[in-house]
């Protein structure tokens, strides 16, 4: 058996070992040594020193602990002084790391301590690739960056070579202090250290960790921590409020939490070693099935809320921070308990609860004077001590009594804030929100407080009779060791296994948490929103969790942050909702709001691969920058978005299943999104601004959608698939009820293209000139796109193929798949002439998503477009024509199609003499189509008693432009061509439908879509003013009336990332007001329509 060391502190501080192969303990050799705490691995011991600093002692060993250092020396070839470290503005450094990123001169490098010494001055490594070289160490290469060889070549243009020196630790044997983070602020004072995990070997890669709590609670991990740098590179901040933490076997690591409660450490890999979230332990106590959740302060029937710095048992809250409580100041019926002692809170007795007294009950001397329970906090033993000691000279706060009748109900005490308090900006570190709620409650109600200074001041309730504390509702935990405990990846544990809605990865805290708990607690009173009423008629209801955040401000990354929803319902049952984003700043803890009324959409977004959404409010709506926030899983994501879709919807009145009006629209992701409209959405005065529309998000995956006033919804999906709606998207079962949740499947293709260029000594190659795209790229040749970065859309999708050459390319290609050109970036073809210098082909692999909605497949043919006639709300037709595309650009036309059969019955094949690419059908059976070579043609005689008509006629497109796609109102006809030019087609009346001219109205459009009210919705392919917006924004016509069918001017709503939009189901007109309009041109020309002819019957809408 190996020789180790047991490591031992004693009250004092001074540091002990006992070797297994002796029998006295030693003491350090640093007399002047002191710890507070020591936590050893094998070979190694970690200590917190008194002065706050970590120490680090290494067994000495034969075997040597050497670090190698390397820097890069990089040269450019030019014809007058060849290879020199005269380099271009745009290359990397003369001196720099192996990615070029960052300078590294030889003088930069210093020792990162005194237990480091150098062995020897720096020298070229003679190896290239781990093979020797007789080229000096050079590697060459065609420019920066590319792949280097040892080997030059006549267009070697840059070259580079590795210099290394070592380091070797001579601290082993003694205690040696661990640097300070230079220039981030290390997480000083640590309360705690643990380390443990893999066995420090070079064999398996994997080393043992350190992890530390600081006496605010926050978390902190050591990276770099190797065989080679045993003192680690730094501190990495972890998310949690932890009292303690301990590492135990493998990947394993567990915590008490500041509400008493236990934690493990989800996600921790060797590749991501610092993990992804806590999640509760929660196990049976006793004989009881309940299950034990995270300790929370109910438990005392009370809220240790916080109100300053710091927690409840923080270490950091100091004597002269608080002032002496006035026991004849503070309300009998309102106990209230501040925090004295530096790391002791006591909590009057919380393992053994006294009996309450009666009504008329007050607490006697006797009682405030005797010694109260105390929880330790999470330093060391010594503080303890010194906290007991403190007791007998500072005067303790009390604890009163409470009244017998009291104990029936469960609502908390308000705190009491200090006069000081209440007129003082105090900075906030953890807020908490049930706290301030009840703070806003005690200061609107006037209640005072004590003599007191700006401290935190924590009120604890009464006692509730059914959840008293004692051993039946579990311990309240002080310490944890996983020492033993081996939990694999693959385990199946029941009490690490999250149970509840969003428990999962959306506990950030543990004090967070607690909401949770007491939530799941009350779930049987599903007729009570709030889970602590603050009043009797003001509640509140909070939920929290752990997302990432992506940053508003530049650099833009990724963050950590916290979330909470807090929903409170007023006297008169009215709700509101504010969603809430704690971020660090510069060791400065910040928040962001949103309230929940304000909120216009919840998209998901396509983000790094991140399971992300996007909250969108008007505000931010204008600014073109949304609240962007990611979840660890997809369902996470989920529980988020229909959580706060649910409070949107609640806050708005919005119920049930999308109205018939309602505007469907699909993002570039699949997502399906509707608003439901009101009157003045299309009114002509005081018309409601688009980004203030509401968009809500309806299960389901699309490219296209497309609907009508009906009731009738279809939707094309990527693969071609057709689907049509049916009828609702309940995510609660209606009692008595059947939900049609149908599985639904969606396959496309995801491309990347491979580029050459010729030269005359080998041909085509992938050797590019340094200016040129990456050989393999996306098709703008921006970004490099390989076959083996590239990833499905999102991580929903899953690949169900391989990578495989697409012959299938606009402009053709040649037998292997080649397109080519004299340069990039032109116009590509499909055969090679004399001057076609580059040549691209396209790879495809098809990826496929897997989910369950409201939608109905209608098979068997893919269908490329799709369009439904528009109606009135009031129309009423046994048959509805509905128009269609296949994706070989055939002319379907479906039958059978009704309210109560929507997805119809067949498809009618009508005859054209090429394929075609678009097609829409509007008011009196009006159909157009766009055939793939760009020309328009209308079909003449369509009607119900010959729903596929007799012949199509050619319309002449705009002169030197070529349409894409139509939309056919009620009376106008709108398209759009390759340039993305909008089009208006002038002249249409009854006796000659076809019209007469095209007239420019717009650029900068995608997709339009015109509703049986002729008025006009795009999707833009961006936002003026804001270049850098994703294609594709929800815009409206504003001004379109019978007067003036073109409008006068766009909208510019919600986006980017929007797909299609489709308003031909919006048939909603504001109702006519008695009086004579106001000044102006009139709302229509036309006389009142009679209820007979409101069947679309012809093209002037009589």
């Amino acid at each position: 058996m190996p020789i180790t060391l047991l490591w031992a502190v004693d009250v004092y501080g001074r540091v002990y070992s006992l070797s297994t192969a002796g029998q006295r303990w030693e003491r350090a050799d640093d007399m002047l040594l002191e710890l507070k705490r020591v936590t050893a691995g094998k070979g190694r011991c970690w200590g917190i020193g008194c002065d706050h600093y970590v120490y680090l002692n290494i067994t000495p060993s034969e075997t040597s602990i050497r670090y190698r250092e390397e820097t890069y020396e990089n040269q450019r070839w030019n014809p007058v002084d060849s290879f020199t470290d005269t380099l271009l503005p745009t290359d990397r450094w003369p001196w720099s790391d192996v990615t070029g990123m960052n300078p590294q001169p030889l003088h930069s490098f210093e020792l990162p301590s005194r237990s480091w010494e150098w062995e020897g001055d720096w020298y070229v490594d003679q190896s290239c690739g781990g093979e020797p070289s007789q080229t000096g160490g050079w590697e060459y290469a065609v420019d920066f960056p590319a792949n280097f060889s040892p080997d030059k070549k006549w267009n070697s243009c840059v070259r580079r070579r590795r210099w290394i020196r070592y380091r070797r630790y001579i601290a082993q044997g003694t205690w040696a202090k661990i640097p300070l983070d230079n220039p981030r602020k290390p997480p000083l004072p640590l309360s705690d250290i643990s380390c443990g995990g893999w066995e420090m070997s070079d064999q398996s890669g994997r080393y043992p960790y350190l992890w530390g709590v600081s006496q605010q609670g926050e978390v902190w991990f050591r990276r770099g921590v190797n065989s080679h740098n045993p003192c680690g590179s730094g501190w990495i901040s972890i998310g949690g409020e932890m009292m303690m933490v301990d590492v135990g076997l493998n990947d394993q690591v567990w915590a008490v939490g500041e509400d008493r409660g236990l934690y493990f450490r989800m996600g921790v890999t060797p590749s991501e070693p610092s993990g992804s979230g806590w999640i509760p332990v929660s196990a049976q106590w006793g004989n009881s099935k309940e299950v034990i959740p995270p300790r929370n302060e109910c438990e005392f029937s009370g809220q240790l809320t916080e109100a300053s710095q710091g927690s409840v048992l923080s270490c950091t809250d100091s004597d002269s921070e608080l002032g002496p409580t006035d026991p004849q100041n503070s309300t009998n019926d309102t106990p209230v308990l501040e925090a004295a002692a530096p790391s002791v809170v006591p909590l009057g007795g919380a393992n053994s609860p006294t009996p309450p007294l009666k009504t008329e009950d007050t607490p006697s001397a006797s009682q405030q004077d005797a010694p109260k329970p105390f929880i330790p906090a999470s330093d060391s033993f010594i503080n303890s001590l010194v906290s007991d000691r403190d007791k007998t000279s500072t005067p303790q706060p009390s604890i009163t009594e409470v009244p017998q009748e009291e104990c029936e109900e469960p609502s908390p005490a308000p705190i009491l804030p200090t006069p000081e308090a209440v007129g003082h900006d105090v900075p906030w570190m953890n807020v908490d929100l049930e706290g301030a709620e009840a703070a806003r409650s005690a200061q609107a109600a006037g209640l005072s407080s004590g003599d007191g200074s700006a401290a935190a001041t924590y009120a604890l309730g009464t006692l509730e009779t059914s959840h008293g504390v004692g051993e039946e509702d579990g311990p309240v935990w002080t310490w944890i060791s996983g020492g033993g405990c081996d939990v694999d990846a693959s385990s199946q544990i029941s009490w690490l296994s999250p149970t509840g809605p969003l428990t999962s990865s959306l506990s950030l805290t543990p004090v967070q948490s607690a909401a949770w708990s007491e939530q799941q607690q009350q779930q049987e009173h599903r007729e009570e929103i709030s889970k602590k009423p603050l009043e009797r008629s003001n509640s509140v209801w909070v939920r929290k969790g752990a997302l990432r955040w992506w940053r508003d401000w530049k650099p833009q990354r990724w963050v950590d942050v916290g979330v909470a929803l807090e929903q409170s319902t007023r006297s008169d049952g009215k709700k509101d909702s504010i969603f809430f984003v704690y971020y660090t700043q510069y060791d400065e803890k910040k928040y962001l709001h949103v309230f929940i009324n304000e909120v216009t959409a919840l998209v998901p977004v396509l983000r790094d691969c991140h399971y992300a959404f996007a909250v969108y409010t008007a505000q931010r709506t204008k600014q073109r920058w949304p609240l962007v926030l990611a979840a660890q899983t997809e369902k996470d994501m989920n529980d988020w978005l229909c959580l706060l879709s649910d409070c949107c919807c609640e806050i708005r009145g919005i119920t049930g299943p999308p109205s018939r009006q309602a505007l469907w629209s699909t993002t570039s992701k699949g997502d399906i999104m509707v608003h439901e409209p009101s009157f003045s959405l299309e009114a002509t005065a005081h018309t409601l601004a688009c980004d203030l529309m509401f968009w809500r998000q309806v299960p389901g995956h699309l490219r296209c959608v497309e609907s009508n006033s009906l009731g009738l919804v279809w939707g094309i999906g990527w693969d071609g698939t057709a689907w049509v709606y049916s009828g609702r998207y309940e995510q609660q079962p209606i009692p008595g009820d059947v939900v049609q949740m149908l599985q639904q499947t969606d396959i496309r293709s995801v491309h990347v293209y491979e580029n050459q260029r010729w030269n005359p000594m080998t041909g085509y190659t992938d050797k590019g000139l340094p200016t040129d795209r990456p050989m393999w790229s996306d098709e703008s040749g921006l970004k490099e796109c390989t076959k083996g970065n590239t990833h499905p859309p999102s991580p929903q999708w899953s690949w169900v193929s391989e990578w495989a050459v697409d012959y299938n390319v606009p402009g053709g290609t040649d037998k292997e798949g080649w397109q080519y050109a004299a340069d990039f970036p032109v116009t590509f073809h499909g055969h090679k002439t004399m001057k076609d210098f580059v040549r691209r082909r396209r790879w495809a692999r098809k990826c496929k998503l897997t989910l369950r909605g409201p939608w109905q497949q209608v098979p068997p043919i893919p269908l490329s477009d799709i369009s439904l006639m528009p109606c009135l709300a009031q129309s009423r037709m046994e048959q509805i024509p509905v128009w269609a595309l296949s994706d070989k650009g055939d002319v379907l036309c479906r039958l059978g199609v009704s309210p109560q059969n929507p997805a119809g019955s067949s498809w009618l094949h009508v005859g054209t003499d090429q394929p075609f690419k678009s097609i829409s059908i509007g008011g009196a059976n009006q159909v157009w189509a766009i055939a793939k070579d760009g020309a328009v043609f209308y079909r003449g005689s369509v009607s119900p008693q010959n729903p596929a008509g007799e012949c199509w006629y050619h319309i002449p497109s705009p002169p030197r432009q070529t349409l894409r796609q139509l939309s056919v109102g009620r009376t106008s006809v709108f398209a759009v061509d390759e340039n993305s030019n909008l089009w208006y087609r002038q002249g249409l009346t009854p006796s000659y439908p076809q019209g007469s001219a095209w007239e420019l109205i717009s650029n900068n459009v995608t997709k339009v879509s015109v509703g049986p009210l002729d008025q006009v919705w795009i999707v833009a392919d961006g936002v003026p003013g804001f270049p850098a917006e994703t294609p594709g924004a929800v815009c409206h016509r504003v001004g379109v009336g019978p007067m003036q069918p073109k409008g006068q001017s766009w909208d510019y709503g919600i986006g980017g990332g929007w797909e299609h939009i489709s308003v031909r189901g919006n048939s909603a007109e504001a109702p006519r007001a008695p009086h004579p309009p106001p000044i102006g041109s009139p709302r229509s020309p036309l006389p009142p329509r009679p209820p007979s002819e409101q069947v679309n019957g012809n093209a002037v809408g009589v």
